[in-house]
């Protein structure tokens, strides 16, 4: 408990500090690319206010944390949705198969993607009669290994699409992860970077009033992100288990902000979650829920969330997952 409370109050105070600088991470607002990188995936780590590298024990990991790939010896599938903002929607798939003991290897895909709308110009605002759709595409290879009883790390390599009209941007990141097992009790701590790599930019050409056109754009970063966590059980028997959860993130697109997250689970059948963002400006809390299903050939876990956007509202995310049996 006391390494717990010492980790809080250490991050914390971390992120009160920075503020008494120059707020130098908002004036970076808006200078990466390839955003929805950033929207979370899967209802059980967003109903813990996306406070999940430390916690990583499902096949969200793929997205969150690779190395907590290995911390489950079943494999299986997850499929996501989420009901984002202006009619706009995020799916998100994947697997993962473990060999050889010690490893596994995991595939994911990621896409978000507008309805279709008009196309309209300075002399045709109402539309000139064509549609255009934007959308964007991650496809992720995922591989973890487990070194010894106590520490496991992972990478994933991803191709990423962003597509508008005509123009297209396209480019290969990677996420690198490293999970920790303390030994006192059941704490634990993550390190995690993700979205790395080059700056991108867009191809393709568009045409201008004034019969111009252009395809020369300007090169941006992507929306590289350094998390660590610490996560530990308080309360953990046969009937009941309580994971708490926290987690300091420094994107390189604006200012640090810390996650706390809590996931109460009764007989591990009934699952009740909630989080919390702190200096974070668009959104604070969430909270889910879900249920654990046996099945004769695999567990099957239905998960839901909402998370609170102060001036949009709630994003909703439904989610399922099923572990095979081991034969």
């Amino acid at each position: 408990m006391k390494v717990f409370y010492t980790i809080v109050f250490l991050l914390i105070f971390s992120t009160s500090y920075s503020q008494l600088l120059p707020n130098l991470g908002g004036q970076r607002t808006g200078t990466t690319s390839l955003q929805f990188l950033k929207i979370g995936n899967g209802a059980r780590s967003a109903g813990m206010g996306e406070s999940f590298v430390a916690v990583s024990d499902d096949i969200s990991s793929l997205y969150y944390n690779p190395a907590g790939l290995v911390l489950f010896k079943e494999n299986g599938v997850i499929a996501s949705h989420t009901q984002w903002f202006v009619d706009t929607r995020l799916e998100y798939a994947g697997g993962v198969y473990h060999f050889g003991g010690n490893n596994a290897v995991g595939l994911s895909v990621t896409s978000l993607r507008t309805e279709d709308m008009k196309v309209t110009t300075e002399l045709q605002p109402s539309g000139t009669g064509a549609y255009f759709r934007f959308s964007d595409l991650a496809i992720g290879l995922s591989f973890a290994r487990q070194m010894t009883e106590q520490f496991s790390f992972g990478a994933t390599v991803k191709y990423i699409e962003e597509t508008l009209g005509d123009v297209k941007m396209r480019g290969v990141l990677g996420d690198l992860g490293t999970y920790y097992k303390t030994g006192l009790g059941t704490s634990r701590f993550s390190v995690v970077i993700s979205n790395f790599g080059g700056q991108v930019s867009p191809s393709g050409t568009v045409n201008l009033i004034g019969d111009r056109t252009n395809s020369t754009w300007q090169q941006f970063p992507p929306p590289t992100i350094f998390k660590i966590g610490f996560a530990f059980e308080p309360v953990m028997n046969q009937k009941n288990r309580l994971t708490t959860s926290v987690q300091l993130n420094s994107p390189n697109d604006n200012a640090e902000y810390v996650n706390f997250g809590a996931e109460y689970a009764f007989k591990e059948y009934l699952f009740l979650r909630g989080g919390y963002k702190l200096n974070v400006d668009a959104e604070n809390f969430s909270a889910g829920a879900g249920v654990k299903l046996p099945l004769t050939f695999a567990m099957l876990n239905l998960d839901y969330a909402i998370s609170n956007y102060k001036e949009l509202g709630f994003a909703q995310r439904l989610s399922l997952n099923v572990m095979f049996a081991k034969k």
